[in-house]
This record gives C-alpha cells, sequence and structure tokens, in this order.
C-alpha cells in the first residue's frame, strides 16, 4: 500500500447484490487473495486497492454493502460520488433473478449514478447448472436498461477465484476518477455518519 499521505486519484465503487450473492467473499479475494468464510454483512465492508490506470497508480474504494432486505433502502445513502457500480448476481440462484435484476434497475435509476458504469458479476459459476454470462446479461435486459452508460459482464467464482481479477481489472479500465480526492473523503465520512445515525433507529 502506499503512504497515507500520498495523494493517489480516488475513486469509489459499489459493490451491491442481494444477500448471498457473495459480495463479501470477492472482496477479501480480490484484497487477500485469500478464500475467507463470511458471515451476513451488516452493514458495510471498506476496503482500499491500489490499481494502475493510464500508466498511474489510482485508489479504488471499495464499498461492499449488505444486501438483505431491510439493508437495501440504505443503498442510496451511498450512491453520492461513485465512480462505478459492480453488481454482484449468485448465478446458481434461479429463484431470486427475478428479484436481483428489480433491486439493478432500481439501483440504475438513481440521479446521482447516472452515467456510471456498471461491472456486472456473474458469480458462482463453479456451481453445477450456473446461468452464463451470457444468460445473466439476456434475463437482466441489460442492453435496453444499460442504454445510457458502459457495462460488462464479467462471469466469475469468488471462492475459486476464477474470472476475479479480469473483473478488477474491468472496474479500473471503466472507472470514472474524480479529481478531488478532499472532497471524497468529506463525503465518505460523511456517508458514515449518516448510515450509523440511520441504522440506531
Amino acid at each position: 500500500m502506499g503512504q497515507r499521505g500520498s495523494k493517489l486519484p480516488e475513486a469509489r465503487v459499489l459493490l451491491l447484490g442481494l444477500d448471498n450473492a457473495g459480495k463479501s467473499t470477492l472482496l477479501y479475494k480480490l484484497k487477500h487473495n485469500a478464500r475467507v468464510s463470511t458471515v451476513p454483512t451488516i452493514g458495510f465492508n471498506v476496503e482500499m486497492l491500489e490499481a494502475r490506470k493510464n500508466k498511474k497508480n489510482i485508489a479504488l474504494t471499495l464499498w461492499d454493502i449488505g444486501g438483505q432486505g431491510k439493508m437495501r433502502q440504505h443503498w442510496n445513502s451511498f450512491h453520492q460520488d461513485t465512480a462505478a457500480i459492480v453488481f454482484v448476481v449468485d448465478s446458481s440462484d434461479r429463484q431470486r433473478l427475478e428479484e436481483a435484476r428489480r433491486e439493478l434497475e432500481n439501483t440504475l435509476r438513481s440521479d446521482q449514478l447516472r452515467g456510471r458504469p456498471l461491472i456486472l458479476l456473474a458469480n458462482k459459476q463453479d456451481v453445477n447448472d450456473a446461468l452464463t454470462g451470457t444468460e445473466i446479461k439476456d434475463q437482466f435486459n441489460l442492453k435496453k436498461t444499460c442504454s445510457d452508460r458502459d457495462w460488462f459482464v464479467q462471469p466469475c467464482s469468488a471462492s475459486t477465484g476464477v474470472g476475479v481479477q479480469e473483473a478488477f481489472r474491468q472496474v479500473v479500465r471503466m472507472v470514472k476518477l474524480t479529481s478531488d480526492s478532499e472532497a471524497m473523503k468529506d463525503s465518505i465520512k460523511e456517508t458514515v455518519h449518516y448510515f450509523k445515525a440511520s441504522m440506531r433507529h
């Protein structure tokens, strides 16, 4: 990791998806290249990863937000200053595909996310009978839903690691960088403050 004081260009990436889609497993596979046993995320996990974009180092802050029903109503409080959306789908859970599609469409309607790139991860490809990336793309009707933004579907398996680095490279390639990292730090503090306050009620 770079020095805390270093002013790397920063980008905030939202990691969303239904509960049990594999978001936290993906995050820690990326961060530590380890298979981590996770419990459902109540609240959020935040990790910073360094990457290279346009021959420069950048810092990506990945926000892994819990996907249970009661958490989803708070997703929109994380939209501000987001540079890219990573939406994780459990490709093996056909029962909940429609629910996942609805949540993604709701998210993409946000004014604060207008034009932001979407990377959809068709996770759990290691599970028998998982839908392919193409099948997920068609089920989610992404050509229509994402007509106003860049988008990409990456099949992967968070538990085996297959496709995870490719997904990360795609995020780095598509992410929109913010120039003002101070404003971003303030907005992160505000988000955390708002979220803690709202969880008390």
